[in-house]
């Protein structure tokens, strides 16, 4: 069984991420492969990165620096839910990317992605550099929802449709797949 974390990336008032992230996070569930823990960085609440070393180096000054290297580092996978803001990522989803680099090492990265007509694909080709350069596996397989909102109920539980699950789906398969070859070149 691997250690899948969800990462909701936005935590502006008003966010509709975590209505997303609970869905996917259920949907994981259901996978045998992976136990799933969501972080919210709405909750988790970093500061603007802070510590006076490179990352690599994990001299970490700062409790929620080494918090925050504990919760990444005992992961197998990540699905990052990540809306798009003025054609990009929040700034929220790359500091937290920035405080660490050792612990993202050799771990594929799933998205989730939302916005308007794009769906938030421009915000995730933008994170792919990131966490490629930070030694992360970004899966082709990734979930766009385009016009998000029109999934969201009266209770703002989101509700996609089948098209949305499958590819949720096979995002998630790939995950598992790349989860196994990666824990192997971690270990080495």
């Amino acid at each position: 069984m691997f250690n899948l974390k969800i990462i909701i990336a936005s935590t502006r008032p008003g966010r509709k991420g975590p209505a997303i992230g609970s869905w996917i996070y259920d949907l994981a569930k259901k996978n045998s492969a992976f136990e799933v823990t969501i972080l919210d960085l709405a909750i988790i609440n970093l500061p603007f990165f802070d510590e006076p070393h490179h990352p690599r180096l994990k001299k970490y000054q700062h409790e929620h620096t080494k918090n925050w290297s504990i919760l990444i580092d005992n992961a197998d996978a990540f699905i990052i839910v990540t809306p798009e803001y003025n054609y990009g990522y929040p700034a929220t989803i790359k500091n937290a990317l920035d405080f660490l680099y050792n612990e993202w090492n050799y771990k594929p990265v799933g998205f989730v992605s939302y916005g308007g007509i794009a769906g938030g694909t421009r915000s995730v080709q933008m994170l792919k550099q990131v966490v490629t350069c930070q030694k992360m596996m970004p899966i082709p397989e990734s979930v766009n929802l385009p016009f998000f909102t029109k999934y969201l109920n009266e209770q703002e539980g989101f509700v996609p449709e089948e098209g949305i699950i499958e590819s949720a789906g096979l995002m998630l398969a790939e995950l598992a797949k790349w989860a196994a070859a990666l824990k192997t070149m971690r270990k080495s």
